[in-house]
């Protein structure tokens, strides 16, 4: 927990419910906790422009950078956040408080939301979802000084990963040669996909849309976690959302191929009838492919130097064989979305 904090909306004494998961690797993050107090619940989120965390994940100053260690104190105090999807009717937590802490980090302080975790959602629930936020991402918006720009190829294309062993003997046991071979065009074509990203539409996205930022309340879905907001390509939300929402296990893979096709389908339903649906779809491709064109080289890099292949924060349990096999047909899409868009 932070250590005396100064800005709580729910008064002394507080008591930590329990620390939330999150990246803890990113530096931009100190930490994020659920917390109660004399006057109720919040979360409360500690934002800092040098936390520790990986050296990938570096904290930025610059207001368009991916990880801008501000930009979710913005969304939320501009007004952005609680106004983005409010027309679709996705909304997002109430900020309750907020102030600066004397070494220049900040106390966010957001509403406690209560409702059913998107690890839990159904397949219609994905689906309302997604065809509320084409709903939201037909409308034009405006673009913020403090959004992030180039989020995909910033992001997505930050590591590089020489000599990767695309015939790794454990890998080899669970991907097919083909499959193995259709990633490695994937990566070396990455900056192609890149580039059709940034000449597809724009839009402004939320750029983080996966099961562990949603929950669904009474009265609509909340969207969380507003860190890398900014202009993306239609359609990038929810290719994100498609491929995320099995990589870690939320949800079991065998629902992958009906969870694509719902979420395709309903997406291009919100942005209605002026959207040209065969673009949309090229679209998801093209940008599913190029947001995890890394996840295979990272993989094997990982389990040639003997660490594991699952993610630390949100899937630490699961062996490589299970991770490499969950992943297996999420892995088959992603070349599938490639050659579609190349």
């Amino acid at each position: 927990m932070l250590d005396h904090p100064l800005h709580s909306p729910i008064g002394p004494p507080l008591t930590v419910g329990r620390p939330l998961a999150h990246n803890a690797g990113n530096q931009a993050t100190g930490g994020i906790w659920r917390v109660a107090g004399p006057g109720g619940e919040a979360v409360l989120k500690h934002l800092t422009p040098a936390g520790e965390g990986y050296a990938h994940w570096p904290a930025s100053t610059d207001l368009r950078d991916w990880n801008y260690w501000r930009r979710e104190h913005l969304a939320y105090t501009t007004g952005f956040a609680a106004a983005y999807g409010r027309e679709g009717g996705i909304g997002a937590p109430e900020i309750l408080a907020e102030g600066e802490r004397a070494d220049g980090s900040i106390e966010l302080w957001l509403e406690a939301v209560e409702g059913v975790h998107g690890r839990d959602w159904s397949i219609g629930d994905l689906a309302d979802f997604a065809r509320r936020l084409g709903a939201v991402q037909a409308r034009p918006a405006a673009e913020q000084p403090w959004h992030s720009r180039r989020f995909l190829r910033r992001y997505a294309g930050r590591r590089d990963y020489p000599g990767v062993d695309w015939d790794h003997p454990v890998a080899a046991a669970h991907w097919p040669e083909d499959l193995r071979a259709g990633l490695a065009d994937l990566w070396h074509r990455r900056s192609d996909l890149f580039d059709l990203a940034e000449a597809l539409p724009q839009t402004i996205g939320h750029l983080d849309v996966w099961p562990m930022n949603l929950i669904r309340t009474d009265t609509g879905p909340v969207l969380l976690d507003w860190s890398f907001t900014g202009t993306g390509a239609i359609g990038e939300d929810v290719a994100n959302l498609i491929a995320d929402t099995f990589f870690d296990g939320l949800q079991p893979v065998e629902r992958l191929a009906e969870t694509e096709t719902a979420l395709t389908d309903a997406y291009i339903e919100g942005l209605g009838p002026a959207a040209d649906g065969e673009a949309v779809r090229t679209a998801i491709a093209a940008t599913g492919a190029a947001k995890y064109a890394w996840l295979a080289p990272a993989m094997l890099a990982n389990l040639a130097q003997g660490r594991s292949t699952g993610s630390a924060h949100y899937d630490p349990g699961s062996s490589d064989a299970l991770v490499l096999e969950r992943r297996r047909p999420i892995l088959a899409m992603l070349t599938r979305w490639a050659r579609t868009a190349l």
